[in-house]
């Protein structure tokens, strides 16, 4: 089984570099994918039966990737989002997002664009530096987690016919041979030969991806380690920054440690949901188009960079979830009154809260038996700071469900073309330890193919030129 191209992960990296390559080349394309066609993908949880530990997870992988799932905040800015500024100059990126955000709308992306009345911005700004944090300006398009669902949907049909697809079919690991990639070897045996290799295994497929690379012998960069909780409260509450800003991005420096604190990932009107890493159960949380309930849920997260020797990102995460999965059987919840008072949430405390959980099967307990003390001081330090721009937010009611943690891989070293020192094999996406949202992750797919695309173009003129000189 011969291709130019294949794809490893069909999540929003991986498609745009599909949508890229079908509509500009006749190049004989292949994505693979562990999981589930997207009108296969059927979450226990979201019918309420709970979390089954489905493997592969349902929310996490298959056509569309985490992202099908996700609230479809398309975040165009360039100073969040990822770390794609490190490859590419700040113009070229701007328009890169600029020309993925039109990608999106072309396929049912709404117009509802947030973040566009600077008066506005300028007020909320003011009073977050006098609160002492840090406001990102950024526009937010929201699809909702539906229309997100639809619009990916649409994407997969427009592949129908042009680039084959097979999803349930899990890669193994790559073949190299002379330092050039030449396929990607499945599970089940199966040796696929393709000239091009671009992988783009999301969040969930990050580990495998650092095992790859340390076989490969590949070098890699440790990003910082995200680990948080995910606030719920009132909307009303957060309705001013919400309104206008739809994810307000605010970033601050502890005095306890001088530790990165930021929000992240903001619902409003939303559930908090469960995801499933490898039977680790962490949270999330995803807001509708249409379909709103009475609250409004963030992360809070802690971003540390260790140094050497630590080499462990991922495997640090997941021991803190799994700990939270040890004491409750999945999710905690805890008041944030109980919290302070150092005493654990009971089903009554819960019950008496003005706050009602979205999330039904998160076990009342106590977050202080999970995070390490220096991030529970962080995390307390960022919601009284919070409180004097959203004043409600620090009440005893509020509900703080554990753990929340991003599982950014190490990143490898690449070139500006996201290419590894294997000859064409390109890393992208959320998996590569580059992108943290839908619409970085998507541009990385698109910087990936145009490079590939380019090496065609000059692939016959070099062959004349061979055939001259000899």
């Amino acid at each position: 089984m011969a291709y130019d191209v294949v794809i490893v992960g069909a999540g929003p990296a991986g498609i745009f570099s599909a949508l890229e390559l079908a509509e500009k080349t006749s190049l004989r394309i292949l994505m693979l994918d562990k999981g589930a066609d997207i009108d296969k993908r059927k979450c226990p949880a979201s019918r309420g039966l709970g979390c089954l530990n489905c493997d592969p997870c349902n929310v996490l992988h298959g056509w569309g990737g985490a992202g099908a799932f996700s609230d479809g905040k398309l975040t165009l800015s360039t100073e969040v989002g990822g770390w794609l500024g490190n490859y590419v100059s700040k113009q070229d990126l701007e328009d890169l997002i600029d020309y993925v955000d039109q990608t999106y709308a072309k396929f049912g992306a709404p117009n509802n664009l947030y973040g566009a009345n600077l008066d506005q911005i300028a007020e909320i700004e003011r009073k977050a530096s006098f609160a002492g944090l840090k406001l990102v300006p950024q526009q937010v398009r929201h699809m909702g987690t539906e229309i997100c669902a639809e619009t990916l949907r649409r994407m997969r049909q427009f592949l129908k016919g042009k680039v084959e697809v097979r999803t349930k079919s899990e890669v193994k690991g790559l073949i190299v041979k002379n330092s050039q990639i030449d396929g990607v070897e499945t599970v089940d045996g199966k040796q696929i030969s393709a000239r091009y290799v671009i992988v783009a295994p999301g969040r969930s497929g990050a580990e495998w991806l650092k095992c790859e690379a340390q076989a490969l012998g590949l070098k890699t960069l440790n990003n910082p380690v995200d680990v948080g909780i995910r606030v719920e409260v009132k909307a009303p509450v957060l309705e001013e920054l919400t309104r206008v800003l739809y994810e307000p991005k605010l970033v601050y420096y502890s005095k306890s440690f001088d530790d990165c604190v930021r929000t992240f990932c903001v619902a409003p009107y939303g559930e908090v949901i469960t995801e499933s890493y490898d039977g680790v159960l962490t949270v999330n949380g995803q807001s509708y188009a249409e379909r709103k309930t009475a609250n409004t849920n963030f992360a809070v997260l802690v971003s540390t960079s260790f140094t050497e020797p630590f080499k462990e990102p991922i495997a640090y995460g997941k021991y803190i979830a799994r700990l939270t999965n040890l004491l409750s059987g999945g999710v905690i919840v805890q008041r944030l009154g109980d919290l302070e008072a150092g005493r654990r949430s009971t089903s009554e405390r819960i019950a008496r809260s003005t706050v009602e959980p979205t999330l039904k099967s998160a076990t009342p307990g106590d977050l202080s038996f999970v995070l390490p003390y220096r991030y529970l001081m962080d995390i307390r330090e960022m919601l009284e700071v919070l409180d004097k721009i959203a004043p409600g937010l620090a009440s005893s009611d509020t509900l703080l469900y554990g753990v929340e943690v991003k599982f950014y891989s190490s990143r490898l070293a690449l070139n500006e073309f996201l290419e590894t020192p294997i000859r064409n094999l390109f890393t992208i996406g959320d998996g590569a330890g580059l992108t943290r949202g839908l619409i970085q992750a998507s541009v990385s797919g698109v910087i990936a193919a145009r490079q590939i695309m380019s090496r065609e173009q000059e692939l016959p003129k070099r062959e004349a030129l061979a055939q001259t000189t000899s």
